[in-house]
């Protein structure tokens, strides 16, 4: 299989993993500290993950060189992490899903300043019509909300994490040096695990762990297994194959898979006017994806 074509269906598979996260963490956000909840995900993570490590690639003696690395790509991951949960305890999740649309836009930004990643005049037409479609949702469709600027505090606090998110992507191929994509996240989370304790100590030792409702221990699992584990190895992995914005154009598949999740979880679908927009993401995610080796050009300096 063609490098770049696993790149793109592990990204087809983060983005519906993803998508689980929202939907769930949509019922646990009150229920716990961002950070706590991120902390014990994180550890679960980096088990899980550290053990499929040794159980294939194994752990090269690179990934303990410069480890400085590890802990930068954490703070940017966590940042997303906790700030994400923080934006859902008030942002409904096919919102704060239109909100992490926004981050091919900003991927492509950083993508170009880390790795001079240079697009075409088609690619910034399909970012435009994602972003166009992502604030539709965002805005729930009103166009006096939109002009008045009336965003929630969540997107808003979200929106924040997903900078950090965008920042996140081209520095994986900035700081890799040639590991495989499972050792390098388990070095990740393994830094990103010991930085959300030291932050969330305070609220780790306030839980009460024992009494926390199902929907916490159930979302805890999910995000630390398919949320964490799978989807840092699988964007890790596609950031190796992709330029950073097509690995980030995937996310305008998000809002589509959390209609998706709501409905088997039983709950009301969003309005259908809001449809308009996501219809709006899906339609960037084919731009961004057509002739894609004639869209991107690194830069001299990044070669």
């Amino acid at each position: 299989m063609p490098p770049a074509t696993a790149g793109h269906l592990a990204m087809l598979l983060f983005s519906a993993l993803v998508a689980g996260s929202f939907a769930l963490g949509e019922l646990a956000a009150n229920e716990i500290a961002p950070a706590a909840l991120n902390a014990v995900r994180f550890w679960i993570a980096a088990m899980v993950v550290g053990f499929v490590a040794l159980s294939t690639t194994g752990l090269p003696r690179t990934v303990a060189h410069s480890l400085w690395r590890y802990p930068v790509l954490a703070f940017f991951f966590i940042v997303y992490f906790v700030l994400m949960f923080e934006g859902l305890k008030t942002a409904p999740a096919v919102s704060a899903a239109a909100v992490f649309t926004l981050t091919p836009i900003l991927s492509a930004l950083f993508g170009w300043l880390l790795l001079r990643q240079r697009f075409t005049g088609r690619i910034a037409l399909a970012l435009a019509i994602g972003g166009a479609g992502a604030l539709w949702v965002i805005f729930r469709a009103n166009l006096g909300a939109l002009m008045s600027f009336d965003i929630g505090r969540g997107e808003v606090i979200y929106f924040v994490g997903c900078v950090s998110h965008a920042i996140y992507t081209p520095l994986v191929a900035t700081l890799n040096r040639g590991e495989p994509a499972v050792a390098f996240t388990f070095g990740t989370l393994i830094a990103g695990a010991l930085m959300l304790t030291a932050w969330a100590w305070g609220d780790l030792m306030a839980t009460d762990w024992a009494n926390l409702p199902a929907i916490v221990w159930i979302t805890i699992l999910y995000t630390a297994v398919f949320a964490s584990a799978a989807t840092f190895t699988l964007l890790q992995f596609a950031a190796l194959q992709l330029p950073s914005s097509k690995v980030m154009a995937y996310t305008y598949l998000t809002p589509t898979w959390v209609i998706v999740w709501t409905i088997a979880m039983g709950q009301q679908a969003p309005p259908l006017i809001l449809l308009v927009g996501v219809a709006m993401t899906v339609l960037a995610l084919l731009l961004l994806l057509k002739n894609e080796d004639r869209d991107y050009v690194r830069g001299a300096s990044s070669s």
